[in-house]
């Protein structure tokens, strides 16, 4: 009966890890899910930085529900693993699919639509 109990107190605290990351997801123009150790979310941090792109960073390993949060994240984006993009409160993708929007030209077009930098600022 305790795995019950505690399956249903999972629940609950998926649902609150849910509304937080939706909460956070839609608060800034762009939002960068994270872990401080991941080179992936380096890289993508780096090319928003190069970019002059305002961008709030949420680094789950110093969160005390981020492993929560990754949980919600995957349950709500599909999406497992970090760096878990949004821009403009819409899910991007990870590192390969920021990357691969970035090389096509589309990067810098969301980045300016969604407020995160001036249209001329991005030369990269």
């Amino acid at each position: 009966m305790g795995s019950v109990m505690s399956s249903k107190k999972s629940k609950e605290e998926l649902e609150m890890a849910l509304n937080k990351a939706k909460e956070i997801a839609s608060s800034s123009s762009v939002v960068v899910f994270s872990k401080t150790y991941c080179g992936y979310c380096k890289r993508v941090k780096n090319l928003l930085t190069q970019l002059a792109a305002a961008y709030k960073v949420i680094e789950l390993d110093e969160e005390s529900d981020g492993r929560d949060i990754q949980l919600a994240l995957a349950e709500w984006t599909g999406l497992r693993t970090v760096p878990n993009v949004f821009i403009g409160g819409k899910h991007i993708g990870g590192c390969d699919l920021v990357l691969e929007k970035h090389r096509a030209g589309q990067l810098v077009p969301l980045l300016n639509d969604a407020g995160a930098i001036a249209s001329n600022s991005a030369q990269l």
